[in-house]
Parts: C-alpha cells; sequence; structure tokens
C-alpha cells in the first residue's frame, strides 16, 4: 500500500472514529435525568371535608377534583403571620399567573379558618378579598373546621388572651396538591413571592 493511500485510510478510519465518538456522547446528552419526585409523594395529607364559603354556600373538598390546589389554614384576627404568609402565597400565584396563564387557570388557591367563632362566612369572605379575586375563603362549625384540619394534619388551638381577643396557634403551610387531591410539596411562603412562584411552575404542568 503506497503512502498516499495509507494516509487516505487513516483519515478515513480517524473520522470514523470521531463519529462514533460524538454520537456516543450525543446518546449520553439524550438521557434525560430521572425526573424529580415530590417531597409530600405519599404522605397522609389531603382528605374529604365539608364547610361553606363567604355566601355561607356548602364546600366540598372533592368539587376541586381535577384543580391543582393551594392549601392554607390560618384565621382572619391572626395579627401577622397569616397576613404575612397569605400575600407571600397570593404574589407569587400572581407571578406564576402572569408567567403562565393557562397552567395558573388550573390552580385553586384556598384559605381555611382555624377560628370559626369569629371567622363567620362574611368576616372570611371580606378578609380573603383583600388578597385578590382567586383566593376562596371557607369556614364552618368547629367539627367542619377539625375534620379539616386533622386531614391536613394542620395543628391549632386558642392561645394568649390579649386586648384586641385571643389569639391562635396553629402551623403555618401552604400544601400544594395535585389534582387527584394528592400532596405534592410545601409552598415556601417564608422565602418570598418568587420562590412561591418558582415552586409552581416546578410542578403545575
Amino acid at each position: 500500500m503506497n503512502r498516499h493511500a495509507m494516509t487516505y485510510l487513516n483519515r478515513r478510519t480517524a473520522s470514523i472514529a470521531l463519529a462514533l465518538a460524538l454520537g456516543l456522547s450525543l446518546s449520553a446528552c439524550q438521557q434525560q435525568e430521572p425526573a424529580e419526585r415530590p417531597p409530600l409523594e405519599g404522605a397522609a395529607i389531603g382528605g374529604p371535608f365539608t364547610l361553606v364559603d363567604k355566601n355561607d354556600k356548602t364546600v366540598t373538598w372533592d368539587q376541586f377534583k381535577g384543580k391543582w390546589r393551594m392549601v392554607y389554614f390560618g384565621y382572619t384576627f391572626c395579627p401577622d403571620a397569616c397576613p404575612m404568609d397569605v400575600q407571600a402565597m397570593m404574589r407569587g400565584f400572581n407571578l406564576f399567573d402572569e408567567a403562565h396563564p393557562a397552567e395558573a387557570a388550573e390552580v385553586q388557591p384556598i384559605f381555611i379558618s382555624i377560628d370559626p367563632a369569629r371567622d363567620t362566612p362574611e368576616i372570611v369572605g371580606q378578609w380573603t378579598s383583600a388578597f385578590g379575586p382567586r383566593l376562596l375563603g371557607l369556614t364552618g362549625t368547629p367539627e367542619q373546621v377539625k375534620t379539616a384540619a386533622d386531614a391536613f394534619v394542620a395543628y391549632y388551638q386558642k392561645g394568649t388572651d390579649t386586648p384586641g381577643g385571643y389569639l391562635m396557634d396553629h402551623s403555618r403551610i401552604v400544601y400544594l396538591m395535585d389534582p387527584n387531591g394528592k400532596p405534592i410539596a410545601m409552598l415556601p411562603v417564608d422565602k418570598g413571592p418568587e420562590a412561591v412562584s418558582a415552586e409552581l411552575a416546578k410542578w403545575v404542568k
């Protein structure tokens, strides 16, 4: 074999080797990373409840089937924590709505009172309206509220008496539930609206 033929053969071999290497690299790049599992996947959170809205109309958990849900338990006489949490929750939702309106249309934000003695349907409706028309406020009898809170493992009890009225001790969690009512994640309201929006965009598809 002459020198020119040998040079051609070497170049040809090198080209084939390079093509094979590139093919293997592309194949490796195309292998997708395993999808991240929802942090609350499989947790015993969420379940049937019957409450009422601002118009004293009965609302059940099953009515939201097919919708993503953001669920927060609090009370309207709360001096600081609840307003801050719900504000971050709804501002985050609004940011998500601006960026992903079609997906946001499938999400229902819900506020459930854990202070039924004072939080009448009218009061809950007035309070939630301050955070936007998309936030649904719910309340009910003490027994109904307990059923809902127990289903979501939400802690609450009557706390300190103050000149302005008693306070309520309660957990501060915004649950993200999928369209089948299964728990997905806790929305990071403590990190601000942008973090809430990012977490919604991560899961709500």
